[in-house]
């Protein structure tokens, strides 16, 4: 079996993963980065899921490497399409315009700009990147883990690297059992931290829907419906008990209330309502084809597109009949397929059942896009998993940290080992456990290093949604800049370890030695606290 050594080797190329590699790059360390499928990227590529951010994303609360990576998807746009002037022109340009975040986008575009910023460090031979690639075992000596198996899933071909950290950067914390670390799954119980909305017993089979993505256009007269999918009659007839109808269908829950809310399908809604969303009038995704657009025609010359482009990751396609993770394998494959076919019915009722303005039904010019996503069947290379397993951590933040309801105007938790922060809402989707939303209000919050330290593992490190959160809080620490700040701080550390010959628990058990571990990361364009916000 093929073997190599690396300083650091980061398991997962996810947004977590890639900052992780520039983080221990920069530091002229080597890497070897490992991804399953043959895009890096994660959420923002492979899974085709446009930016979740925070409201003062333009002004702060991101790392300087993270806003790079924004700055440059905005500078290909400029440098590469036909944007109409007052869109190039445009400071805080949102090549989709699209209501979920100031930067929708296409997922080849982010992909690009990733491989531009980690270019430099494939050239100098201090990174090495593995496409295609995932672990399957884990080499332990107590409570070190000297090396990764990594599988080809193409060939079956095996590689063994030998690392003096190792970053567990998987979207479901696959490093975890395979090196035997402690972690938890689901949702823990009231008791376990005392968190409001945990249940009175907990549940770790208890996780967050999945979802498969995929994006479409809309040609006006065109026919484009697909062959009706194998498990439409059993999506067609769904209707959850909590729903407000049946799954296919424009009403769902509204996540904070539970109310049901109406939303409506329109490809090239007319301009009175897209200025109504914009201007904030009515919520972001009472409009489906505005929601989540990743390309605007309007921002184009006139005749460059078509159409827009809009990515469907809705109420109508979160999966949550069963776990893709914490099962054998064939559940987990069976759950996978389960997801792809609700995507294909979502699409093919829109394209034949949805209901129109006209009073007609079915929207036939609808036209997946297998181009947008890199694969032949048009939906997303991976599926977005919204929840991880999550290690058992020095610290664990919880409900009582961030929620507004619990610390009022004390802000959060004020973590004293701060590196880095983030900020968005508790926002749980359907789970399999049966339950509903949970939708509340959080502040803006810190990322303490105690969370990314196992209780027990010395240079195994947690560098995506994997770190020390709860079921809860997972809902709001698993977005993209939180993801990519995780990723960058765990890098950052292991970088730090070996050029100062430290452990982890070493630099957050020393006062001054966590101080100029904090120190390097302020060096480096990482924001460690939030400025006084008003207005939230």
């Amino acid at each position: 079996m093929p073997e190599r050594r690396t300083d650091v080797l980061v398991v997962g190329g996810g947004l977590g993963g890639v900052a992780a590699a520039l983080a221990v790059c920069r530091r002229g360390r080597s890497v070897v980065l490992s991804e399953p499928t043959d895009w890096l990227g994660g959420q923002l590529t492979s899974q085709a899921v446009p930016p979740d951010e925070h409201p003062w994303i333009e002004q702060f609360g991101c790392t300087a490497s993270y806003r790079q990576l924004r700055d440059g998807i905005r500078d290909y746009y400029r440098s590469h399409y036909p944007l109409t002037e007052a869109a190039r022109g445009a400071r805080n340009l949102n090549p989709g315009d699209g209501r979920v975040s100031k930067l929708c986008h296409e997922p080849r575009v982010a992909l690009a700009v990733i491989e531009s910023m980690l270019a430099p460090h494939r050239a100098s031979g201090r990174l090495t990147v593995l496409l295609g690639h995932e672990p399957a075992a884990a080499h332990t000596d107590g409570d070190t883990v000297r090396a990764v198996t990594l599988r080809d899933a193409a060939s079956g071909d095996e590689i063994t690297v030998a690392a003096d950290y190792v970053l567990d950067a998987t979207e479901t914390g696959d490093l975890l059992p395979l090196a035997g670390a402690e972690y938890v799954t689901g949702a823990e119980s009231r008791d376990r931290h005392g968190e409001p909305h945990a249940p009175d017993v907990a549940d770790p089979a208890n996780m967050q829907s999945i979802t498969v993505c995929f994006a479409v256009d809309h040609r006006d007269g065109e026919n484009h419906v697909i062959d009706r999918p194998r498990d439409y009659a059993f999506w067609r007839d769904f209707r959850p008990e909590f729903w407000p109808g049946p799954l296919l269908g424009l009403t769902a829950p509204d996540p904070p209330t539970l109310e049901p809310m109406g939303r409506r399908f329109v490809p090239h809604p007319d301009t009175a309502t897209a200025a109504r969303v914009a201007e904030g009038k009515e919520k972001g995704d009472a409009d489906l084809w505005l929601f989540r657009r990743i390309l605007s025609r309007d921002n184009h010359r006139p005749g460059a597109f078509g159409s827009d482009v809009t990515l469907v990751n809705w109420p109508l396609n979160d999966y949550w009949l069963g776990n893709v993770i914490e099962v054998d394998e064939a559940s987990a494959a069976r759950h996978l397929e389960q997801a792809r076919q609700l995507s294909l019915s979502v699409l093919y009722w829109l394209q034949t059942e949805a209901p129109r303005p006209d009073g007609g039904t079915g929207f036939p010019g609808v036209r997946l896009r297998p181009d947008v996503t890199g694969t032949r069947d048009g939906l997303a290379k991976a599926a977005y998993i919204r929840e991880s397993r999550r290690i058992e951590a020095v610290t664990t933040v919880t409900e009582n940290d961030v929620s507004l309801a619990v610390r009022g105007d004390r802000g959060a938790t004020p973590f004293e080992d701060s590196v880095g922060v983030g900020s968005y809402r508790i926002d749980l989707h359907p789970s399999t456990g049966g339950d509903n939303y949970i939708d509340i209000p959080s502040l803006p919050f810190r990322i303490p290093l105690g969370a990314l330290l196992p209780v027990r593992m010395r240079n195994l490190l947690p560098a995506a949604k994997n770190i020390g959160t709860t079921h809860i809080t997972n809902g709001c620490y698993r977005l993209h800049p939180v993801e990519w700040n995780i990723g960058e701080a765990a890098g950052a550390l292991a970088a730090h370890c070996l050029e100062h010959r430290l452990e982890p628990q070493q630099v957050h058990g020393e006062k001054a030695r966590l101080a100029d571990f904090r120190a390097e990361l302020v060096r480096q364009g990482v924001e460690l606290a939030w400025p006084e916000v008003r207005g939230y």
